[in-house]
């Protein structure tokens, strides 16, 4: 009975898991636990920077050395005109700048349609709301595949105008039309304190007003998750992107370098596949401090 109350007197109020804090201080278990964290993070190491630094490394590795030596660090030396042939004979840097304009589309429409009708649904709330939200909701249950064939006609022959066939607006248009995301920005919209935008309302702000200069300030963190799904969704997108855009010259670097690699060398493939590598990277160097930052209602609650 002493040795329980003696150890439930040494655990810190609120605290729960396997292990209390009195099991912690013993040398062992700290021993077993240290041991554990570092065989945990080298293994994330090596899952997840281990596939991005091959490559790297074999992106200047001549295609002899990549093919007898794969995991040798650079037997016979660099290689870096792999990089140049890349940018210059595949021409990646015509590739890599349609991926921007790629991405900076779904982007934009993506975070305009989501922040506006989670901004309608959540805040505004006109009569038809839950018919609106539920019809919303149910498209959620209907598979991708199933709309891609009356997509694909409705970008050949649309109502109104042109063939969107080759313009990268056959891109942007459907990613916007991202039902989760709409849910998941009004989700948030819904948490938000009703009593700032009742106090907007009185001091005469009318719905846009309310929308620019108080829901946007409060809602960064959640416009930025949107804006990280709306960008990984649209490099990783394949089969959208090389149904609409058939022509070369506009591809982005997703369609066009599985179209050119059993016509290009294994190096320079490589080369290349790594140059690509870079618009995720940059992105979230670009988005993670944003994407971490809870800075929800910095913008519209002051003093």
């Amino acid at each position: 009975m002493a040795a329980t109350a003696t150890r439930a007197t040494t655990d810190e109020p609120g605290e729960r898991g396997i292990l209390s804090a009195f099991d912690r201080r013993r040398s062992g278990v700290r021993m077993g636990l240290g041991v554990v964290h570092v065989v945990l993070f080298t293994g994330l190491v090596v899952a997840g920077l281990g596939p991005v630094l091959w490559l790297a490394k074999a992106a200047v590795t001549p295609t002899q050395d990549t093919l007898s030596e794969p995991f040798a660090l650079f037997p016979n030396g660099l290689d870096l005109a792999n990089l140049t042939a890349a940018w210059v004979e595949v021409e990646v840097g015509r590739y890599f700048l349609n991926t921007l304009l790629v991405a900076a589309g779904c982007w934009a429409v993506s975070l305009l349609v989501a922040a506006t009708g989670g901004y309608l649904l959540s805040v505004l709330r006109p009569r038809y709301t839950r018919l609106i939200d539920g019809a919303i909701l149910a498209t959620l249950f209907i598979p991708a595949v199933v709309l891609l064939v009356p997509l694909y006609l409705t970008v050949v022959r649309p109502a109104i105008g042109p063939s969107l066939l080759n313009n990268y607006l056959a891109v942007w248009l459907p990613a916007a039309a991202n039902a989760f995301n709409v849910l998941l920005v009004k989700r948030f919209f819904d948490n938000l304190p009703r009593e700032v935008f009742e106090a907007a309302r009185t001091d005469g702000a009318g719905p846009f007003r309310l929308f620019w200069s108080i829901v946007l300030p409060m809602s960064r963190p959640i416009l930025a998750v949107v804006s990280v799904f709306a960008i990984v969704a649209s490099l990783k997108d394949y089969l959208w992107p090389s149904l609409v855009l058939p022509a070369a010259e506009i591809q982005p670097l997703g369609v066009r370098l599985p179209a050119i690699a059993s016509q290009t060398e294994l190096d320079v493939f490589l080369a290349a596949l790594a140059i690509a590598t870079l618009v995720p990277i940059v992105l979230f160097l670009l988005f993670q401090r944003v994407f971490l930052r809870s800075a929800g209602l910095g913008g519209a609650v002051k003093g």
